[in-house]
């Protein structure tokens, strides 16, 4: 039999429905691998348990003669930031170790419904901060990939999902879900050569997703190729009552609706994101990128987006700003880590107990969003930050009347050695430069693989869509994908 690890989400469910395999056999397979890859440190908690009960459910339901549901016996990884019901929710962080919510989260409750299984919940970086899972309480994730330069360098596999990213490159996991707030789906999926889209802000709930920068978090799918994508943010994607973001809008049919034709469609091309110093080989894959557009039957114009300069420094104000706001809950009094020294008093209790459950990334973004939210710096930096955030969003608007969608590099590099940038946030920070602009804008965009560079690494092309255009962007990403004939693999050394 074909070793089902090596397949995806759409031919694992294609083969569970006419039985050319089990979804009792599919589980086993994945969960054997997800046993013994911990050296990756991919899984903060493996729930083999959870995978095995939707496997016997998906073939309960065809012995029957019953219609299976769209992702019966499937089994996936779930980003340790969504809450599970009875099983332990830490977003990677030592303030929520041992925590079992008591309810599961939208996007996660649709996933189940759905009939997919759970084979653990992947690290992160802690509270989703960070862009290469270094900041993880649980230890950082380590990429399946290597260099091919003789060295063993450990890399980064991205962040914040990079749990997600490493799993799925390693095959652990045919697909994952993923949060993107500045580039957290999409730049790991460019590091490890996988493909990863975050969806119009709104298109999945965010009920039950623990918070980091709540006007800019967003759910959605990783996964090895584009229909796999397309096929799991359908079932994520839909209206929820309990979030006031949620858009109440159906599900369209992305699957169905997908085709690598683009003739009639206008790709613009955004001078601003040649960027100083950016690697030739970047710029070669970009242009490649641009030339299997037009293949597709995409005309190639140049547009400008003229406050991209401006999007990282925002970015940087308004989501600590929302992070500091959010983590105040954290006090050690309702729930989570409670550090109680002797004598102390209930200010006493608060600092200890952050002090002991914060990371140090998590601690310097608090602090930079308690001080931009201070009486004396409120104005001068989040209101100026969240008026470019506006200035942003109208560049894409005035794009859009030029073009359909636009085509950039997902990331300035390939992924980098673990520890390479951790004393340097700045250099860190950098990795979301092409990423940050389409968040702040709440618009749709995608990472997918295009090559290698020089290293044998994978690098990705994003593309970037008008809002409610998850359509257009994923046919574009697989117009991308059917051309370059990504089909490499990390060599197993784990």
């Amino acid at each position: 039999m074909t070793d089902v690890t090596n397949l995806g989400v759409a031919a694992l469910r294609d083969g569970i429905r006419t039985g050319e395999f089990s979804a009792r056999e599919v589980a086993d397979a994945f969960i054997v691998k997800v046993s013994a890859a911990k050296q990756l440190n991919a899984f903060i908690v493996e729930t083999p348990d959870h995978a095995l009960a939707a496997a016997r459910e998906a073939d309960a339901a065809r012995a029957a003669g019953e219609t299976l549901k769209p992702l019966a016996g499937v089994p996936i990884g779930m980003k340790d930031l969504f809450c599970t019901k009875g099983v332990q929710t830490t977003a990677a962080s030592h303030m929520l170790e041992g925590f079992k919510p008591v309810y599961e989260s939208t996007v996660s409750q649709k996933l189940w419904d759905a009939g997919a299984g759970m084979l653990g919940k992947l690290n992160l970086d802690q509270f989703a901060m960070g862009s290469s899972n270094e900041t993880s309480y649980f230890g950082n994730v380590i990429s399946p990939w290597r260099r091919k330069d003789g060295g063993n360098a450990p890399l980064a596999p991205g962040g914040s999902s990079g749990g997600s990213s490493a799993a799925i490159s390693a095959r652990l996991v045919p697909a994952a879900t993923g949060t993107d707030t500045g580039g957290s789906i999409r730049q790991p999926a460019a590091f490890t050569g996988i493909s990863g889209i975050k969806p119009t802000y709104g298109r999945c709930s965010r009920w039950g997703v623990v918070a980091f920068a709540s006007s800019l978090d967003q759910a959605g799918p990783m996964a090895r190729d584009v229909r796999d994508c397309a096929i799991m943010l359908e079932a994520m994607a839909g209206f929820d009552a309990k979030d006031a973001t949620s858009l109440k809008l159906d599900v369209p049919k992305w699957e169905q609706g997908l085709s690598a034709d683009l003739r009639g469609k206008k790709v613009g091309i955004p001078r601003e994101y040649r960027v100083d110093g950016m690697p030739s080989e970047i710029e070669a894959l970009w242009q490649q990128g641009i030339d299997w557009l037009k293949d597709a039957g995409a005309e190639i114009v140049e547009v400008s987006l003229p406050h991209t300069k401006y999007a990282l420094p925002a970015y940087y104000i308004i989501a600590p700003a929302e992070a500091s706001s959010n983590l105040a809950r954290y006090d050690g009094v309702r729930y989570g880590l409670r550090d109680l020294p002797d004598g102390a008093g209930l200010q006493d209790m608060y600092a200890a107990t952050r002090a002991a459950g914060f990371g140090p990334e998590v601690q310097r973004r608090i602090l930079i969003g308690t001080y931009v939210l201070s009486a004396g710096f409120y104005d001068a930096y989040y209101t100026q930050a969240q008026k470019v955030r506006t200035l942003i969003a109208r560049d894409f608007e005035r794009a859009w009347t030029q073009c359909d969608l636009l085509l950039t590099p997902t990331a300035p590099s390939a992924a980098f050695a673990l520890g390479e940038k951790s004393a340097d946030p700045l250099a860190m920070y950098l990795n979301d430069v092409f990423t940050v602009p389409s968040s702040l804008a709440g618009i749709p965009a995608m990472s997918v693989p295009g090559g290698l560079d020089k290293d044998g690494l994978p690098l990705g092309l994003q593309i970037i869509g008008k809002p409610l255009d998850e359509q257009g962007v994923l046919n574009a990403s697989l117009a991308i994908e059917q051309r370059a004939g990504f089909t490499a693999r990390p060599e197993q050394w784990w």
